[in-house]
């Protein structure tokens, strides 16, 4: 798989190699009580959730705090914190089955400086200990991005970057414009990328938070989706 990745400017070393084998086979066993993944074959899960998690790594700057929104099987978090031990790792998620997943991951696979919380995006986004200060918010295939950012920007300092990983996304982009400068953002950048073997388009939508957002977002009891900004 080296080759595969070094294709997509990610140099995968023995060690990040092996534990990622390790957390393909930790994934696949756990998937059998707990429904994380419908996709089980070995070497796309490779592509599909490991190389796709890891191809938006150099929007992640050196150090970085990152908080993951809905981690679920825990990407694109786990795959970047295997090939950039420097980030530190918040993971959230809503539902405890997964919680406990995520957290008996961290623990098998070894992983420093990774906390997992079990908890509304909403929520944390009103909470001081949480509210913006990440360097980086991060999230694929949760919501639409309108959405997304209702979530994930009150979580950004002013300065860090909010990087969603999408599907094909242009019309949600544009969707999105009004919601990301009312919460105190910017697109900066769009990646597109092309996994191989026909597996799809990724799209790597890089927000920037240039300014506070303001204290009634998130808006919380569901408004987020029922009422997209």
């Amino acid at each position: 798989m080296k080759e595969l990745f070094k294709d997509y400017g990610i140099n995968l070393n023995d060690e990040n190699e092996k534990k990622l084998g390790l957390f393909y086979d930790f994934l696949t066993e756990y998937n059998k009580k707990v429904n994380l993944t419908s996709i089980t074959e070995e070497k796309e899960v490779w592509i599909k959730h490991f190389l796709d998690s890891v191809i938006g790594e150099k929007f992640f700057k050196k150090n970085s705090s990152v908080i993951e929104i809905g981690s679920g099987g825990g990407f694109p978090s786990i795959p970047l914190k295997i090939i950039r031990s420097d980030l530190s790792f918040t993971l959230c998620d809503s539902t405890g089955k997964k919680c406990e997943y995520l957290k008996e991951a961290v623990k098998y696979l070894g992983l420093e400086n990774v906390e997992v919380v079990c908890a509304r995006a909403e929520d944390l986004g009103k909470n001081p200990v949480f509210r913006e200060k990440f360097d980086v918010v991060t999230a694929r295939a949760v919501a639409r991005l309108n959405t997304l950012s209702e979530y994930c920007l009150p979580l950004c300092k002013v300065g860090g970057k909010f990087v969603a990983y999408k599907g094909e996304a242009s019309e949600e982009i544009k969707e999105a414009v009004n919601a990301v400068e009312i919460l105190g953002g910017k697109i900066s950048a769009v990646e597109k990328k092309e996994l191989p073997f026909g597996s799809g388009e990724r799209n790597i939508v890089v927000i920037d938070k240039i300014k506070k957002t303001p204290p009634s977002y998130p808006r919380g009891n569901g408004k987020e989706r029922k009422k997209p900004l």
